[in-house]
């Protein structure tokens, strides 16, 4: 490995217009988990158009794979998501959704606008010994797209030997790229719980047994998990989101539907958490005399970089950027499924500055079009640096 040339930047900035139009026409048509039949149809006819050796679609579902070869050498694998979220857009610009109740409010279609944009500059120069897999996933948004895609047999089909990642952070300054060791993301369990009691008047509390009580009480001791069992250096989040009970104001209901999600960085924590939530639940059980039923759903696992990969992807976000543009990136408790992907191969996930946007997941968010030359350099310094000629 080496460090890509410095001016690799200037050499993406001419591009710039191009991604824009992708991004925004991507933007502008957004489609769900698993419905990315248009963006995924719009990508591969761009890879066929860069001159690429291999398109593949219908890789776990509506997912792409771009491949390049550049004579013999290893593999190295780039990745970006392409599904959009079920929200209204309440942004009014020209390229806003034209979907109701669906929009990008997480920037997929600006990485996989970045992602196309060194699919094209790739192609062009060809400054690598080697072969690059451009991976375009579905379903990143709790539907588990890159599993989708490791089970129908990605990297049996594409065998790389490190995978590389990047999702814009708005509050992160605009085009900065943050990569680190360690745990990245946190692990995004669901919590749902039942409370099973014995409704009546509610000017007769004495007579039942108060199902909204027990979920209280529930909810309050689901607190002290994390500051009374866990380390104050470790990390973990229980939050309770959802608590239903009853419809109207003199009746005491026969159940309760609490929900909610449990993060993470290690598996041990994980299951310490775990264990507490179900030991807690039938303390609260007894004691409010009420039937309580748990179900802990496994989500997505911690995103956690190999060291050796971060370590490298910085260096590489140094290179092209500067070393005040490549900061190391704090743990965040956001979940994502490329998670999936470094279980099975080394490599790293950072984040690039999407300036003073709204926050992820806003319904005024818009990802950043300056950035994507930033997004596009950085991807392409990956490949000349790891696969040097």
């Amino acid at each position: 490995m080496t460090s890509p040339p410095a001016d690799l930047l200037k050499a993406l900035i001419p591009l710039k217009d191009r991604m824009t139009a992708w991004r925004r026409d991507i933007h502008g048509h957004p489609e769900l988990a698993y419905k990315e039949h248009r963006t995924a149809a719009r990508v591969a006819e761009l890879l066929r158009d860069f001159g690429f050796d291999e398109v593949t679609e219908g890789v776990g579902g509506t997912g792409v794979v771009g491949l390049l070869r550049q004579g013999e050498g290893p593999m190295l694998g780039l990745r970006a998501d392409m599904d959009a979220l079920p929200i209204d857009e309440l942004n009014d610009f020209d390229h806003r959704s034209q979907h109701g109740g669906v929009m990008h409010a997480c920037g997929h279609d600006g990485h996989t606008a970045m992602l196309l944009g060194a699919a094209l500059s790739t192609a062009q120069t060809r400054r690598f010994k080697g072969s690059v897999a451009f991976i375009f996933q579905p379903a990143e948004e709790g539907l588990a797209g890159a599993k989708a895609m490791i089970d129908d047999g990605l990297f049996d089909r594409w065998p790389v030997e490190a995978i590389y990642g990047l999702h814009n952070l708005p509050g992160l300054p605009a085009g900065r790229i943050a990569v680190s060791p360690g745990p990245q993301l946190a692990a995004a369990d669901k919590l749902l719980i039942e409370v099973r009691a014995r409704g009546g008047h509610a000017a007769a509390p004495d007579l039942g047994r108060d199902p909204v009580l027990a979920g209280s009480a529930a909810v309050q001791a689901l607190q002290q998990i994390v500051s009374r069992n866990l380390s104050p250096t470790e990390t973990a989040v229980i939050s309770v989101t959802c608590f239903n009970a009853g419809e109207t104001f003199n009746v005491i209901p026969d159940n309760a539907t609490l929900k909610g999600t449990v993060r993470y960085f290690t598996p041990e924590t994980g299951d310490m958490v775990r264990n507490r939530i179900s030991d807690v639940l039938e303390g609260v059980a007894l004691a409010q005399d009420v039937r309580i039923t748990l179900e802990l759903q496994r989500g997505y696992p911690p995103t956690i970089n190999s060291a050796a990969e971060a370590d490298f992807a910085r260096s590489v976000a140094a290179a092209v950027l500067g070393q005040e543009n490549a900061p190391v990136q704090t743990p965040r408790m956001f979940a994502e499924d490329f998670s999936f992907m470094l279980q099975m191969r080394p490599g790293a996930y950072g984040f690039i500055g999407n300036g003073g946007s709204p926050g992820l997941h806003n319904a005024r968010y818009d990802f950043n079009d300056e950035i994507l030359p930033v997004g596009a350099a950085y991807f392409r310094g990956l490949v000349e640096a790891a696969l040097k000629p």
